[in-house]
């Protein structure tokens, strides 16, 4: 695949470096271009905007299984929906951010999606679709999708970016690593692989403000190296583009407060109430209502300062 020949390089091109030494002084944010409408839409708020996360798979890290019946999934749309979120995030391949996940083929991707997922965009709010699959992709944007949320940054499917901007929707574009090492640079990193992509963007006609940026954590990264992308988000702000996070649930909260995934609700809010003090414009949870509230008080009590 064209855009494996990236991943995982520690090396950047003479150009890549430039662009990382810009790139990675927070002193002064760049100006965002202007926002594909759908985006507009999101984030034209006072606060950020909550994607809620539907995975219809039977091995997620979180809640495999739950939500694989489409009677099921349909009612977990509308739970998230009810709960306040802006966008719904739906995924049927379990990419298990610390490892263990088992690859499945897109038939069997699509046979997930195919039962329910026209019934979910039919709800009401803007569906992503997370996939790193080009013609998952295309069938979900043909069904009613709204956003292509793919976990590896534009640089696995070499027809996702031709496909992104020839429908011209907006796409996460998700740092990741095939494994974490803990001896680099993590925010070198990130800026190197954004740079990548980006570039792999422009080439394939996609307009800049149709890309949202996403840190990847949990995703390449060891628990330490999580929690540095989180408290040196802003520095990404210096790319101009939307930045989200998914904190979630995530491993590196039981490091630092030993835990099962569902019992990590505090230390998703911690994270995510940091990031969006950092910059996120986008916060996607497996927990709607919790963080909607958190959000909303922590913007009140901001005002009173």
């Amino acid at each position: 695949m064209r855009g494996a020949r990236y991943l995982d390089s520690h090396v950047a091109t003479a150009q890549i470096d430039r662009m990382i030494a810009t790139r990675s002084i927070p002193a002064r944010d760049a100006a965002i271009p202007a926002l594909h409408p759908a985006l507009q839409a999101l984030l034209c708020r006072p606060i950020p905007a909550v994607m809620g996360v539907l995975n219809i798979t039977p091995d997620s890290f979180s809640d495999g299984g739950q939500f694989l019946a489409p009677e099921q999934a349909l009612a977990r749309a509308k739970r998230l929906l009810a709960a306040g979120a802006d966008i719904i995030d739906v995924g049927a391949e379990s990419t298990r951010p610390y490892g263990g996940a088992e690859p499945i083929s897109a038939e069997t991707e699509l046979a997930r999606l195919e039962p329910v997922l026209s019934q979910i965009a039919a709800l009401g709010v803007p569906v992503s679709i997370d996939s790193m699959k080009s013609s998952v992709t295309a069938f979900a944007l043909d069904v009613g999708a709204a956003i292509a949320n793919d976990v590896w940054g534009l640089q696995r499917d070499p027809d996702m970016a031709a496909l992104v901007a020839e429908r011209n929707v907006p796409v996460i574009v998700m740092h990741n690593r095939d494994h974490a090492d803990p001896a680099i640079d993590i925010m070198k990193e990130i800026a190197a692989f954004f740079a990548r992509s980006l570039d792999i963007a422009a080439k394939a006609g996609i307009p800049p403000g149709n890309i949202v940026l996403d840190p990847g954590i949990g995703f390449g990264k060891t628990a330490e190296q999580s929690m540095t992308a989180l408290a040196r988000l802003d520095e990404l702000k210096s790319f101009g583009l939307p930045l989200l996070v998914g904190a979630s649930r995530k491993r590196f909260i039981a490091s630092v407060s030993p835990s099962q995934p569902q019992e990590r609700l505090g230390g998703s809010i911690a994270a995510h109430l940091i990031a969006a003090s950092r910059g996120a414009r986008i916060i996607r949870t497996h927990d709607v209502a919790e963080t909607v509230q958190a959000l909303r008080v922590a913007a009140a009590i901001e005002d009173k300062a």
